[in-house]
């Protein structure tokens, strides 16, 4: 008599991981955006010798501050796409005595390099 609550709960567990497949029907898969978004635009308005708040007005606040790098921001981006490889980029802005000096990123930060 206490062989049926066991089997059921294995039945119950095992079953959980069993999704039914319909032809033709596809789960809803959501994009997921993560960090800053960092346009072409905003990243021309930069010039050097701006002030940090001026870089924070262009490019928004950064993703990553470093408390034992202060003259450096980190803005870090990605976003996953259904069916899509993921979209990845990063920013890296650097300060001299409160004033931008030089930009770095990879390819994909809008040609970031200057």
């Amino acid at each position: 008599m206490h062989r049926w609550p066991r089997l059921l709960l294995v039945l119950a567990v095992a079953s959980c991981g069993f999704v039914p497949q319909i032809p033709g029907v596809k789960p809803y898969r959501i994009e997921i955006q993560q960090g800053n978004y960092i346009s072409p635009e905003a990243i021309a308005t930069l010039q050097p010798g701006m002030s940090k708040e001026q870089v924070r007005l262009a490019l928004g606040t950064p993703l990553l501050t470093d408390i034992f790098h202060a003259d450096r921001w980190d803005y870090v981006y990605w976003r996953d796409r259904p069916g899509a490889k993921r979209e990845q980029r990063k920013l890296t802005v650097y300060f001299e005595d409160g004033k931008l000096t030089r930009l770095d990123g990879d390819p994909g930060a809008a040609g970031a390099t200057q």
